[in-house]
């Protein structure tokens, strides 16, 4: 046995991390480091389709960016999305895992059937919101017309004042049994002592629920509305399948307006400028959360 091969073997049986870590570290220097440092690198070039080659052009990228009115609509309609959706989401998250949380015969198998959403490709629940909100045989169309919400001149994803909550319904539908298991999770971890001493004392259930859950899932609902944040924030599957960006601009995301610019029309450089504008937002954002929310890991 070589030298080499007998210091390999003793690192392998030893308590040395790094043989553990370097797969790991292979895998993000790979994914992670390298994508981020090439898409700095091509924010200041962009693609030449005479020369079939990337040229240098500078700043040039960036200060396109602070001038794209369209961008800012997008990002406008972007933070609208995350606003509502994530607390849409929130809400009925928390309302459905405090009428699941009980021991009783059947609602171990709500809790599994709450799965089912989020094992279907988001393109594949965009594709059956569509039909669903179709003006012509869609059956949710169809229920707004009948009780007069909307009539049948005025299409959901058609309209523009609509387009964005037709495309939101999607999500909410697929992703708030994410939040509900989550905060099941957290709610099954909570210790009865305060909940018996309530009893005692005569507390109502909202009383309970405010001065007790609330505060003791505190954290749980920091850290799942800091997932389902981010996850928002680069919405594209929904708006792709349903509308894709449609009415005019109305359902515009930042996502949808950075990948139409780096391969509709193949300005890789500017596509990547809003790709890093757009993790900068994100980073900035979760680490305020972070820091107002106290999150630990």
């Amino acid at each position: 046995m070589t030298a080499a091969a007998i210091r390999l073997r003793r690192m392998v049986s030893s308590d040395h991390p790094l043989p553990w870590l370097a797969p790991l570290i292979a895998m993000l220097v790979v994914f992670t480091v390298y994508p981020l440092i090439y898409n700095i690198w091509l924010s200041f070039h962009e693609y030449a389709p005479f020369k079939r080659s990337l040229v240098y052009v500078g700043w040039e990228n960036w200060a396109q960016l602070m001038a794209d009115e369209r961008f800012w609509a997008s990002l406008s309609v972007t933070f609208t999305y995350f606003f509502v959706v994530l607390t849409v989401e929130l809400v009925l998250g928390m309302l459905l895992a405090l009428l699941l949380d009980s021991d009783e015969p059947g609602f171990g198998l709500l809790r599994a059937l709450l799965t089912l959403t989020l094992v279907v490709p988001p393109a594949i629940t965009g594709m059956m919101f569509l039909l669903i909100q179709d003006p012509e045989f869609g059956v949710l169309s169809y229920l707004l017309e009948r009780i007069g919400v909307i009539d049948s001149t005025t299409p959901i994803l058609a309209t523009g004042s609509t387009a964005l909550f037709g495309v939101m319904l999607a999500d909410i539908w697929q992703w708030t049994p994410f939040m509900v298991l989550i905060f099941l999770a957290g709610l099954r971890s909570l210790p009865p002592e305060p909940y018996e001493a309530a009893m005692l004392d005569g507390a109502s259930g909202l009383q309970v629920f405010r001065r007790i859950t609330l505060p003791l899932m505190s954290k749980v609902i920091a850290v799942a509305v800091l997932i389902r944040g981010i996850d928002l924030f680069r919405v594209f599957d929904y708006v792709f399948v349903m509308t894709s960006g449609g009415p005019g601009t109305a359902t515009y995301t930042v996502s949808l307006y950075a990948w139409q610019q780096t391969f509709s029309f193949i300005k890789w450089g500017y596509g990547a400028t809003i790709s890093l504008v757009t993790l900068a937002l994100i980073l900035l954002i979760a680490n305020l959360f972070i820091w107002r929310a106290k999150v630990r890991w």
